[in-house]
């Protein structure tokens, strides 16, 4: 099931489009936990990414169990600078984005990274075990990286409540707000970030993120490396492209190459369906393709929020049988936010000349059967030709 998160903050709908940003105030009522207010603030130069939003008042307390068991509480933790991001344990939309900036952030810092402390705390009232936090922290990479939170329901709804967090089940959806507090040393809010669904600026947001970061360290450390901020050219159908292929050569997509069925996915999906079953079972549609003269499928991993290089290599490697389509891999986040992906895995059916004929959202209604994938693809070719 797809862990959908959408824009929702305590009653003020978030704007998404052209750009996001959002100034917040803190906002108390007789004895009532603080809790953040929203309104409209400038966009910056890349509308795809959010710069930060500064904010002001104490970080209301908390005390939540971590992927290990542990107890944690906000308050034990002052004198490092913490990063507390609201993620769903089972997410395949954003929360994966989030993370990968939160240690890209890190990486910027350096060793001055050892005064900073990465909380996640879940954002899913139907996941709320350790198992769920620690299963998500495993996929990811993540188990010593950072601490996943989580808690009763009624724990959570209470830490929900003081941060402007909305969590709930929409359609059989989990829809939460996307929302990364960083606060400072003494225990006050600092910032607020809200991620939006792009590959390509997860690292303008790890850039943002560690910049924030580092006023509040001592000495103010500088960053490892630089980051330009600017809107990103991305790879649409209609933009030739030539991808690195998982074990060796290239995967060329665009105009001239032809129409593509092409697959959207992550290694971490693993952590909520049977990844390796579904791969391999589209190897009857590649058999398929070429007898009908159909699209040919090619498979991306987005390579920029695997856990590590190895991850795709590795798992291509536990497969019984070998893919029969190419796997290509998407570094820099361009082609699927040039395709649209919005869910992983995506699937998307794309004409010669680069038309959009067709996309399913996999995580949302599953995989479908080599009949079903064959005849959406006849309808598609055939309303394209209508």
């Amino acid at each position: 099931m797809s862990r959908r998160v959408h824009w929702i903050v305590l009653g003020i709908a978030l704007a998404v489009g052209v750009g996001i940003g959002a100034a917040i105030s803190v906002v108390r009522s007789s004895g009532a936990p603080a809790s953040p207010v929203v309104s409209g603030t400038p966009t910056v130069a890349n509308p795809l990414l959010d710069p930060g939003t500064p904010l002001k008042g104490v970080a209301p307390g908390f005390t939540l169990t971590d992927q290990f068991g542990q107890r944690v509480s906000l308050r034990s933790l002052r004198g490092k600078v913490v990063v507390v991001s609201f993620n769903d344990p089972e997410c395949t939309t954003i929360c994966p984005l989030t993370t990968t900036a939160l240690l890209h952030a890190k990486e910027l810092l350096g060793p001055a990274a050892s005064g900073i402390e990465l909380l996640g705390v879940g954002a899913n009232p139907e996941a709320t075990e350790v198992k769920w936090v620690r299963a998500y922290s495993q996929a990811h990479g993540m188990m010593h990286k950072w601490r996943f939170l989580t808690g009763s329901l009624p724990e959570l709804k209470r830490v929900w409540h003081a941060y402007g967090i909305e969590a709930a089940v929409v359609k059989v959806l989990i829809d939460h707000t996307p929302a990364t507090y960083v606060i400072d040393s003494r225990g006050r809010f600092s910032r607020l970030y809200l991620t939006q669904m792009a590959y390509s600026s997860v690292d303008q947001l790890g850039f943002e993120m560690a910049q924030s970061l580092a006023a509040l360290l001592p000495g103010h450390p500088h960053l490892h490396g630089t980051q330009s901020l600017a809107p990103i050219s991305l790879l649409g159908p209609r933009k030739p492209v030539t991808l690195p292929q998982a074990g060796d050569g290239t995967v060329r997509l665009g105009p001239g190459s032809g129409p593509h069925l092409v697959l959207f996915f992550d290694t971490w999906e693993t952590e909520v369906a049977d990844l390796s079953a579904q791969l391999e079972a589209l190897n009857r549609y590649q058999a398929a393709a070429r007898s009908k003269g159909l699209p040919p499928l090619v498979a991306i991993d987005e390579g920029g929020v695997e856990p590590s290089p190895q991850a795709l290599p590795g798992f291509l490697h536990t497969l019984p049988h070998p893919l029969s389509y190419p796997v290509a891999v998407d570094e820099s986040g361009r082609v699927a936010d040039g395709y649209r992906e919005q869910d992983s895995p995506w699937l998307e059916l794309v004409s010669g000349s680069g038309r959009f004929l067709f996309y399913e959202d996999l995580a949302v209604k599953g995989w479908p059967s080599l009949p079903q994938l064959l005849t959406k693809v006849h309808a598609a070719l055939a309303r394209a030709k209508g």
